[in-house]
């Protein structure tokens, strides 16, 4: 038996790809190939591989594996694994980053003092491979640093270090979190995906240990990850419970189930899979995501004609089709390049980052152009259209003036603005038009006004942006081409400001006061939370990925680029509103109610018949700063109570808690907030998840 270790790092280390391949004298490289055909249920598999001094490059068929190729021949460094897929598949091949791409290295920590530790091996067959690792922090409370670093641990040749904020980051809670203890040497564009657990250890009753459980694709943007509400500082402090013993603390962080990014299969462990990066695509990936789990959108989407079909957007409608097919049916990671090319694309774009709101609203025009002359015509405006009434009233002559506008989304403040009814309140609040800002009256000239918005209806999909960007233009200016929005990152400041959403969102709420007197008061604007898209980093890096419950479900996935992830709802809730710098939290509901308080949101044109309650369907994140950065998406799918969450090709299980209370902000080591979210109204739920007959 020969054991073959091949380790590849491409010149100037911007990618590294590391495989262990066995190779028996009586079966030959054709067993191998034919074993990982069959592991990966794909009809064949070809491998090359060369080094500075050979070349390797094997193939094998399930049907035909005695008819191996085998070639050696000098070649510069590189690794590439080419799976051979479907006819109706396309290739899918792994392209390394320019290095004048634009995409910046990952951050580095600066070193601080390091306590005494121990590092254990756990006697678990491999895979998965795991280790627990103990730190032993002495003097807690005498320690005057904001955050404090464990020595470094080694997983399979992996560093690995605990991060901890003492005082906590969230107010009143110690903070815990692992992180890539090397991330400022790694080669550009690295990944690390592992299941991990973080523990502060109870010297009374190890029974009574506080131990949270938690999956992440860590990169160089999110290269760390935990808990910043890990416990409350009452009981850490209190002599009674057990944790803080002699003024001791002791820490464990378990790493298991750690894969390579090359080895996840979302589909495969989560039932969804997860959609490709290819530089800096993963805002694109994370609303390809929530729109992909909205039913009615998809099957709009695969009711457009491509056959014959001469329109600009023909290609483009016919790539979105050949991707939701291929989310919907491939047991893998899932490319979106066909899209991209179709938007008239080169490589150079796909490593820019673009404004998630913008490619939004062109997408919809997109295909709202080619659903014209189809069942589907209608289908956007349907889903997304919402309508208010602008009301003006000049203070010192008789003059009014009223007018309507369409929506479909809304952007909200953050700043000042604790969570999403607050971010409304100020949407309908008077503003007063005086000074340079007067309002030109016809045949009145210019005059003192008072100016309001109320809502005449609200949408079925209610898609808030929450503004976590302010751009400065008198200090620069934007150029936007095509589906890309070029701006100049010094003018522009990021709010990290703690903000809070609910899992349902009533907007009928106080008298439905944010309702015109002309609306349909028929309708019940009852909303529930159905995806949240989070950005994670800083104006000039970051990642983005997406939290999503998917049908028939409670739980929460964590949808990041091809890593699909269970989340728990807790963490979405809570550990995405924001908090640092200039940024307080900012919270919204699983429910969002828009009749509250009287209805004070609508205006008197609205109709009062529809309710404006609606439920949380999906949060994106962002994590980074204003030009850079990562997208993800937590999205919980339609009729279910389970959260995902979707960051490119990793798709994870995630608590309700966490989609709700770790995003909301003050994320000081992560810069992790909601960026957008996503709630459907629940009287319109079975039709927009194809459950009406239809």
């Amino acid at each position: 038996m020969l054991l073959l270790k091949t380790i590849a790092i491409c010149k100037k280390k911007f990618f590294r790809s590391r495989a262990q391949v066995l190779l028996a004298e009586d079966s030959g490289v054709s067993s191998v190939l034919e074993s990982l055909s069959s592991r990966l249920r794909l009809p064949s598999v070809s491998l090359n591989f060369t080094s500075p001094h050979f070349s390797i490059r094997a193939s094998a068929t399930r049907f035909h594996p005695e008819r191996p190729s085998l070639l050696l021949h000098p070649s510069p460094s590189l690794m590439t694994i080419m799976i051979a897929t479907p006819l109706d598949q396309e290739d899918e091949e792994l392209q390394v980053p320019h290095p004048d791409s634009g995409e910046v290295q990952p951050m580095e920590v600066a070193p601080v003092e390091l306590a005494a530790s121990t590092v254990e091996a756990q006697p678990v067959e491999k895979p998965p491979r795991s280790l627990k690792f103990t730190w032993k922090i002495e003097n807690f409370a005498r320690i005057n640093k904001k955050m404090d670093y464990s020595d470094t641990f080694g997983v399979d040749g992996y560093k690995w270090r605990i991060l901890i904020y003492p005082k906590g980051i969230d107010v009143g809670h110690l903070s815990i979190f692992l992180d890539v203890a090397d991330n400022s040497t790694l080669p550009y564009g690295w990944k690390r995906f592992a299941k991990f657990s973080l523990a502060v250890v109870n010297q009374f009753d190890n029974k009574c240990s506080i131990r949270k459980d938690v999956e992440h694709t860590f990169n160089g943007t999110t290269s760390n990850w935990g808990f910043k509400s890990f416990m409350p500082l009452s009981d850490m402090f209190d002599p009674t419970k057990g944790y803080l013993v002699n003024d001791t603390l002791i820490v464990e962080a378990v790493v298991r189930d750690f894969l390579d990014d090359w080895s996840y299969d979302s589909k495969e462990k989560k039932g969804y899979a997860g959609l490709m990066n290819q530089g800096a695509t993963c805002y694109m990936n994370s609303l390809l995501q929530v729109l992909y789990h909205i039913p009615r959108f998809k099957r709009a989407v695969y009711s457009i004609r491509t056959i014959g079909n001469d329109k600009p957007s023909g290609s483009f409608t016919s790539a979105l089709q050949n991707l939701f097919f291929r989310l919907q049916a491939k047991t893998t990671r899932v490319s979106t390049k066909e899209l991209t090319k179709s938007f008239g694309w080169k490589i150079n774009d796909s490593f820019r980052q673009h404004d998630v709101q913008e490619f939004n609203r062109v997408l919809c025009e997109k295909l709202e152009d080619a659903m014209k002359g189809t069942t589907a015509e209608g289908t956007i405006k349907m889903l997304f259209e919402g309508e208010f009434m602008s009301y003006i009233r000049c203070l010192s002559v008789d003059y009014n003036s009223t007018r309507k506008e369409f929506f479909y989304d809304l952007q909200l403040d953050v700043t000042g603005c604790k969570d999403v009814y607050a971010s409304f309140d100020k949407y309908v609040e008077v503003e007063q038009l005086s000074g340079d800002n007067r309002y030109h009256a016809e045949g009145h000239g210019l005059q003192d006004a008072n100016k309001r918005v109320l809502f005449l209806r609200f949408p079925p999909v209610l898609q808030l942006h929450l503004k976590r960007f302010e751009y400065d233009k008198s200090q620069g200016t934007s150029l936007k081409a095509g589906l890309i929005l070029l701006f100049n990152v010094n003018c522009v400041l990021q709010i990290n400001d703690r903000y809070e959403y609910p899992l349902q969102l009533d907007l009928d709420r106080e008298g439905r006061k944010y309702l015109s007197p002309d609306a349909d008061y028929s309708v019940c604007n009852l909303y529930t939370l159905h995806s949240v898209l989070v950005h994670a980093g800083r104006e000039n890096a970051g990642h983005y990925y997406a939290f999503i419950r998917p049908p028939v479900s409670d739980e929460w996935y964590k949808f990041d680029d091809e890593h699909v992830t269970k989340e728990d709802v807790k963490r979405v809730l809570e550990e995405y509103g924001g908090e640092e710098e200039i940024n307080d939290r900012y919270e919204y509901p699983l429910q969002l109610d828009l009749e509250r308080e009287g209805r004070n949101y609508l205006s008197p044109d609205a109709d009062y018949s529809v309710c404006n309650l609606y439920t949380l369907h999906s949060v994106l994140v962002h994590a980074g700063r204003a030009n850079a950065g990562h997208y993800y998406a937590f999205i919980r799918p339609p009729v279910s109570d389970e959260w995902y969450k979707f960051d490119d090709e990793h798709v994870t299980k995630e608590d309700v808690k966490r989609v709700l209370e770790e995003y909301g902000g003050e994320e000081e080591t992560e810069n992790s907030n909601a960026y957008m979210l996503v709630y459907i109204r629940e009287s319109d739920i079975k039709k927009i998840y194809n459950m009406d007959g239809n």
